[in-house]
């Protein structure tokens, strides 16, 4: 806290003083503060922390800004308890994309403020980081033999690992999960230490890169507008070189003493990318991802804001980094939908990387091999830059298409005779088979064969999908569990199978066609240990695991060069469904999959198991490649007059009864004919495609305009008025702008 001592004419000045204060709440607005007593008028700075009273609780806000104006008279505020920082933790620019984005998505603004902070900082803990916690071995763990331990391998993993480090290892550099690490103390073996936070120094090895002619006019292309905002479309076919793009970029940037953000998708895609950066790039590397401690965000979070990491890599939340100097912003696979949050504060990344970069006045790139429909529209109208890089690099060759009518060849556990022997051919010359199905455990269905009873959810409108290896049914929607039922609820008969595949059942079927041959699985199940994920990819990455088997983790972005076949155990997801981006999604996941094979030497074959070989959508995309599909997609949503040609919106409500849900999103479709804007449509409201969720059931109203001026001033007018409507404390409801998806 600030505390000094000034003329009585300042305290007036002062007492005059009113702060906008951002307040963790589901308010649309932020709350008026008398300044706390005895403050320093120029420590009031827009993004520094403020503790004050709300209701019965005492809470960390955001300032926003200073005003001698209130709605409410001035005696009836309350002051606020204590500044918490001496300069603003979220930076300018920052804090004016976090408003920007709480408008545009209709979110609480001190909610969205709050998600741009790392946890530690909104619990209330010092923005300066000096050093880092760790763990070190106590006397008694030195003294521990190391073979008594023999059922206790993890255990005795994490003393092996310190034994050396008298001083202590981070968190970080210990692959442990807690409840390890709190055995191991509560025995006395090991203890929490602080350690120094050093700088990064990263050995860089000196080697010439020569880009293609596509990659080198790519790249001069961006430097050319290195000093202004430029959105730039890198649409590279998969393996044609797009990270040397960024890294040959970055380079540049760091040259100038500019920092470089990147942001990727999901966790999978960083162990390998952070290893390219570290192995070119000669400068601290921040990462930030869902998968680090409160301690490990705040320490990247502090080495970006402090300009010590030149380069800070994450997934979406990582566009609320402050940047010391900013120079330059690249969103990988912009195409995915999971740089667009699903819940909460619903924004998208990709367009606040748009916003954020037009802000600082520097350039953005976009990469995919598989542009978003959004993206391409925003070429054809002139706002975004496309840059082509239409071969892959060195000798690799585009993979050849085969697919595989599943109707006329029986499967075996979820594979074809083709494809059994397509993968030993390719396994005999030495190569690695890389299989993608995208439902992971054992079998998504377990039904009685004498009255065709099903297991079912009881909190969900789905059904339970069997995980042998825990003997447990799992609801993939709500997270419950229950034990595999041994008889039918129904009818008590006992011949109850599973249906259908998952990742864990195609692995027991791999032991029986290919026993003796290494296999990697890599999905959700297998990765929740820490450090888990970077074990399982180095052994993909070093051809240790011969046939890799995975979900969609396993699908994007990874460089694999020995693997030379893909297997698509299951493309017909996405053909039929009741959502309109599903064929999009179908055919950026197929491409995505299908560029894992033949990205070195020798040629790649991807091999296609449906039950739809002559789909119209389909053949266009294995026939004619990504492009010519993305553009007849293109001319379907312009004609039916569908995102990304007009806006959408989502009212999204749930409650306890079905009726509950649909009365109240008809009470906000009747104020929306109320406000009598004609600009604006509105489908339902109508049950949600999965009504019952976790118990609650879930119902939709759809907006659409082709104005989308007209959508964003009725959503604000509406929401204001939701705020204080008595039938919305019946419901949990939000705003879904611009939705990835509508189930």
């Amino acid at each position: 806290m600030l505390f000094f001592t000034h003329p009585v004419r300042e305290a007036c000045r002062l007492n005059n003083l009113i702060l906008k204060i951002a307040v963790p709440s589901p308010l649309h607005r932020s709350f008026d503060y008398l300044p706390p007593a005895k403050i320093d008028r120029a420590a009031l700075q827009a993004g520094v922390r403020v503790r004050v009273p709300f209701g019965r609780r005492t809470v960390i806000g955001v300032l926003l800004s200073t005003s001698t104006e209130s709605d409410i008279e001035s005696h009836k505020l309350k002051r606020a308890l204590a500044l918490l920082d001496e300069t603003p933790v979220v930076s300018r620019d920052v804090l004016d994309m976090v408003q920007w984005a709480s408008d545009y998505y209709h979110h609480p603004i001190g909610d969205a403020v709050s998600s741009a902070l790392p946890a530690l900082l909104r619990r209330g803990q010092s923005a300066t980081v000096t050093d880092i916690s760790g763990w070190r071995l106590t006397a008694a763990g030195h003294a521990v033999d190391l073979a008594t331990l023999t059922r206790a391998a993890r255990q005795a993993s994490v003393i092996a690992l310190l034994a050396p480090h008298t001083d202590g290892l981070p968190r970080e550099a210990i692959e442990a999960s807690a409840s390890v690490l709190h055995t191991l103390e509560e025995k006395g073996w090991i203890e929490a230490c602080v350690l120094a936070r050093e700088p990064q120094v990263h050995d860089v090895a000196a080697s010439v890169h020569t880009l293609n002619p596509a990659q080198q006019q790519a790249v001069d292309t961006v430097l050319a507008g290195l000093d202004g905002f430029t959105p730039f479309l890198l649409a590279g076919v998969t393996g044609s070189g797009k990270t040397e793009v960024y890294l040959e970029l970055i380079e540049r940037v760091l040259s100038r003493e500019q920092q470089a953000l990147v942001l990727v998708p999901e966790i999978g895609l960083t162990p390998q990318l952070l290893t390219r950066f570290r192995q070119r790039l000669a400068t601290p590397l921040a990462l930030l991802h869902s998968g680090l401690s409160d301690h490990e965000r705040l320490t990247a979070w502090q080495q970006a804001r402090s300009g010590e990491a030149g380069v800070i890599i994450g997934t979406r939340s990582a566009i609320f980094t402050p940047l010391a100097r900013p120079g330059l912003i690249v969103v990988d696979e912009e195409h995915d939908a999971s740089l667009k949050q699903q819940d909460g504060f619903r924004y998208s990344a990709r367009d606040l990387a748009i916003w954020r970069a037009r802000k600082l006045d520097i350039p953005v790139m976009l990469g995919s091999a598989t542009p978003s429909l959004e993206s391409l529209l925003n070429v054809g109208q002139g706002r975004y830059r496309q840059l082509d890089l239409p071969e892959r690099t060195g000798v690799a060759r585009p993979p050849s298409f085969h697919v595989l009518d599943v109707r006329k060849l029986p499967l075996e556990d979820g594979l074809s005779q083709p494809l059994i022997q397509g993968m030993r051919r390719h396994l005999d010359a030495g190569d690695q088979v890389l299989l993608f199905l995208n439902r992971r455990g054992f079998a998504p269905t377990l039904m009685c064969y004498h009255c065709d009873w099903i297991a079912e959810c009881k909190r969900c409108d789905a059904r339970m999908t069997w995980h042998q290896h825990d003997g447990q049914l799992h609801c993939h929607h709500c997270g419950s569990q229950r034990p595999v039922d041994t008889t039918c609820p129904e009818c008590q008969g006992s011949e109850l199978h599973p249906l259908g595949q998952g990742t864990e059942r195609v692995e027991q079927a791999l032991d029986a066609h290919f026993p003796g041959v290494t296999r990697v699985r890599i999905d959700r199940d297998t990765t929740r240990r820490k450090g888990e994920l970077d074990r399982l990819l180095q052994q993909a990455h070093s051809g240790e695991g011969r046939i890799l088997l995975g979900t969609q983790m396993l699908a994007k972005g990874h460089h694999f060069p020995n693997v030379t076949l893909v297997g698509i155990l299951d493309a017909d997801h996405g053909l039929f469904s009741t959502d309109f981006r599903a064929s999009e999604r179908m055919a950026q996941l197929i491409v995505q999959v299908a560029g894992r094979a033949g990205r070195h030497e020798r040629p790649g074959e991807v091999a296609i198991q449906t039950c739809h070989p002559d789909h119209p959508l389909l053949q266009l995309l294995i026939n004619r490649g990504y492009p010519a599909f993305a553009q007849a997609a293109l001319a379907e949503r312009q004609a039916a007059h569908m995102p990304p040609v007009t806006g959408m919106a989502l009212f999204r409500a749930e409650a306890p009864a079905a009726d509950t849900a649909l009365a109240f999103l008809d009470s906000v479709a009747k104020r929306i004919q109320a406000s009598g804007n004609s600009a604006v449509e509105t489908w339902g409201p109508l049950p949600a495609t999965m009504e019952r969720r976790a118990g609650r059931y879930r119902a939709q109203l759809v907006l659409q305009s082709e104005h989308r001026g007209q959508l964003q001033r009725l959503l604000s007018s509406v929401v204001r008025q939701l705020e204080t409507a008595r039938e919305a404390r019946k419901v949990r409801w939000s705003v879904d702008v611009d939705p990835a998806d509508t189930y």
